[in-house]
């Protein structure tokens, strides 16, 4: 038992003496992606944490950070379509208005993207991780408005929820979720149905600004595919969460780390004017 112990430790002190400092930050930036993917899954808020990330433990520059993490957003949006189409839980006369919106913004706002500053983005990004957070520290209450066949106001509304999300996703990198589960929710939509349909707009929103982010070179191809496998196990444990337990604990945790990330990014940008 002496021996086998000994012989153990041995190997792991090797392994870690063996590991590099490049290999620790591709770990750290995987643990991020996994858990981002578990909270896009769940709670819709938190995917905007794997932009620092990328920044931080993948050394990759604003603007590649912010098309990278969008890119991303492609594969969770359609695993966490799928996942939410087996539970029931997407209304797609909802949905479809908003991924509408969604297709339209997301193309003009990677386009201002491309041509902003690296600090603006970065101040943008920063309070809308602050507004994330916040978000998430109040109790969700939706649930105030029904779906109306037919109602012609109310999808433009939903026209208009998913244009602002889509533009937003563009500019920023964020994934859908971030923004339109807020927007639902206080306008009355119920959490669930606000989360289902964030699923979904994360596909068209992502896959438009995308187009021009591959225009302007930004994508890095090789920190997508790390950090989207990570993300995808992630999102398919979220999902069974978000259907069989409470989420409010969780979105409270989330909602503390978003807004000390955020108020990090608002500060550094800041000092980079």
């Amino acid at each position: 038992y002496i021996i086998k112990n000994f012989i153990l430790g041995t190997l792991f002190a090797q392994l870690v003496n063996n590991i590099t400092s490049e290999q620790i930050m591709i770990i750290l930036l995987l643990i991020v992606a996994l858990i981002v993917g578990g909270l896009i899954g769940t709670v819709g808020v938190g995917g905007i944490l794997l932009i620092p990330a990328l920044s931080a433990f993948g050394g990759l520059t604003t603007h590649a950070a912010m098309a990278t993490s969008l890119f991303s957003f492609i594969f969770t949006g359609i695993l966490g379509t799928w996942l939410y189409c087996k539970h029931g839980s997407i209304n797609w006369g909802i949905t479809i208005p908003v991924c509408i919106g969604g297709l339209i913004g997301g193309y003009p706002g990677a386009l201002a993207n491309a041509i902003a500053p690296a600090w603006i983005l970065n101040l943008i990004l920063g309070c809308i991780i602050i507004f994330a957070g916040i978000y998430a520290l109040f109790p969700a209450k939706g649930g105030t408005i029904t779906y109306r066949p037919g109602d012609g106001r109310q999808r433009l509304q939903l026209l208009l929820i998913g244009a602002t999300v889509g533009f937003g996703s563009g500019l920023t990198g964020v994934g859908g979720p971030v923004l339109s589960v807020p927007l639902m929710v206080i306008l009355g939509f119920t959490p669930l149905t606000s989360i289902a349909t964030s699923q979904v707009i994360q596909i068209t929103a992502a896959t438009s600004g995308s187009i021009s982010n591959f225009a302007n070179g930004f994508v890095d191809l090789h920190m997508a595919l790390l950090v989207t496998v990570a993300e995808l196990v992630g999102v398919v444990a979220g999902a069974k969460l978000a259907h069989s337990v409470s989420s409010g604990v969780l979105k409270k945790m989330v909602s503390v780390v978003c807004i000390i990330v955020g108020a990090f990014i608002f500060v550094r940008a800041l000092l980079q004017a």
